[in-house]
């Protein structure tokens, strides 16, 4: 039996001084995914990418190398050199519009005002890819967006991730065996703290 493969990419920026902030969740959530495998990161082509096989199913973890703002440069590398169809993509990033702890799955969309978001839509030229979005709040001052974003996490914050990796997964392997819309339904609820 073949197996269907899947593009998982997880947004964040390269770098020691970008890991454990709040615009690296989408590393955090491969690197547990990874970790949880028993599989290893490779460096390659525009990031790193594992993969891991899950009831006949590949999903291919990409970490962009780019930094957040070029990310479409990755992911439109991979789903080519991969043969992967956009409706097999999904993208986990952060989002300031949602308060920490939340997730929102979404078949296809605008970038929300997301730089790595927008990037991808224009290079792939298509809004019709799988997102997860996860919540960081927006707990900062008028003008300090970048400084909260590229902020490291709190220890609250940080404690809370195991969980929010774990949910994103559940829900990323829920979206490749029974479509997105069942995926939507239980992963779209708030992580109680």
């Amino acid at each position: 039996m073949s197996e269907r493969s899947y593009l998982v990419v997880g947004l964040g920026n390269i770098g020691s001084e970008y890991a454990l902030t709040r615009h690296n969740m989408g590393f955090m959530v491969l690197d547990a995914w990874s970790q949880a495998s028993n599989i290893v990161f490779n460096t390659a082509r525009y990031g790193d990418i594992a993969t891991v096989s899950v009831k006949g199913r590949k999903f291919h973890l990409l970490k962009p190398s780019t930094y957040m703002n070029l990310s479409g440069n990755a992911v439109r590398y991979w789903m080519n050199e991969l043969e992967i169809p956009v409706e097999n993509i999904v993208v986990i990033c952060d989002d300031l519009n949602l308060p920490f702890g939340n997730l929102r799955m979404r078949g296809s969309g605008s970038d929300g005002g997301h730089n790595g978001l927008k990037n991808i839509i224009e290079l792939i030229g298509t809004v019709s890819f799988a997102r997860v979005r996860m919540g960081i709040g927006h707990d900062f001052h008028e003008g300090g967006q970048v400084d909260y974003v590229i902020g490291k996490m709190s220890d609250e914050e940080l404690s809370a991730m195991p969980e929010l990796c774990k949910k994103v997964i559940e829900g990323v392997q829920e979206w490749a065996f029974v479509g997105i819309q069942k995926a939507m339904t239980d992963l779209n609820s708030k992580i109680n703290r």
